[in-house]
């Protein structure tokens, strides 16, 4: 066959399937986002976060994660964890701040971040990460499966590391709407037309299972809320009459038909705004 048409097949089959990228330099950045196609690590110039000292309402869970982060950045032994319950209640933010927290100490403890769609692929990340020398909080946001989602079996990669085990320096931090992942109408109609029930839906209701840290977010009060919008008042200088204030804070969340932290940061930038108050 001529060169050149080898050439052109070689040329072909490398658009098809391009190399990886290098494994990035770990030390340039505290952060990463997990792509493929190609398979590459891409570093995070600025992390989108609030601080630790700002999320209200979420003491209990705030100080478990913090101090199994704390331990797994010290080299000692931590949990895999799986932040659930309503949504806005800070459940992405919490895993953010605590990176920081963390980082704060003088710990260089890294966050990936990998997409629900890109869990099959997880194995190539883990290989990336076990070979790098520094300590990673691999996180998934917004984690669910449905009926014919087959994506919860590249999980079990990293909560339980197949006959590898799990890297040393690698711990998954997952958040999800949902205790057990899956929608609780979809257990219940696979528990009542299985031939076998009870193994019908046993090793997806048991992923969550293999989270050695459950930390539940519920729907906060109004005094929650409240105090949500007094700590970003109070952390960007500004300034309100408090029954304004109230008043306002009240209608916001009535015309949204919710309360939550995420509610209350989005009536607090509006706030900002009509009191010419740049977010930094």
């Amino acid at each position: 066959m001529p060169s050149d048409a080898l050439t052109r097949i070689a040329e072909a089959l490398e658009r098809l399937a391009p190399p990886a990228h290098p494994a990035p330099e770990f030390s340039g950045a505290e952060a990463f986002v997990w792509h493929t196609n190609p398979d590459r690590l891409d570093p995070v110039a600025k992390v989108s976060r609030v601080a630790l000292e700002l999320l209200v309402g979420v003491n209990r869970s705030r100080d478990t994660l913090f101090e199994n982060t704390l331990h797994f950045a010290k080299g000692l032994p931590a949990n895999n964890a799986l932040l659930w319950g309503a949504r806005g209640m800070g459940k992405s933010s919490l895993v953010k701040a605590v990176h920081a927290a963390v980082r704060a100490r003088g710990l260089d403890l890294k966050l990936v971040e990998l997409a629900r769609e890109d869990l099959p692929s997880v194995g190539r990340l883990l290989k990336h990460l076990q070979a790098a020398p520094a300590r990673f909080v691999l996180f998934c946001d917004d984690l669910s499966f449905s009926h014919d989602d087959q994506h919860y079996k590249s999980l079990k990669a990293v909560l339980d590391g197949g006959i590898e085990g799990r890297p040393e320096n690698v711990v998954l931090y997952a958040t999800s709407n949902r205790r057990h992942l899956m929608p609780r109408d979809m257990i219940e109609n696979e528990r009542s037309s299985a031939i076998n029930p009870s193994e019908a839906v046993e090793e997806k209701v048991s992923l969550s299972d293999r989270f050695g840290l459950w930390l539940g977010f519920h729907p906060c009060s109004q005094d929650e809320y409240l105090a949500m919008i007094d700590g970003y008042c109070a952390a960007y200088g500004v300034q309100v009459a408090a029954d304004v204030l109230r008043a306002e804070a009240i209608e916001w969340q009535a015309t949204r038909g919710a309360r939550s932290g995420r509610v209350a940061w989005q009536f607090f930038t509006d706030l900002a705004a009509r009191q010419g108050v740049a977010l930094a």
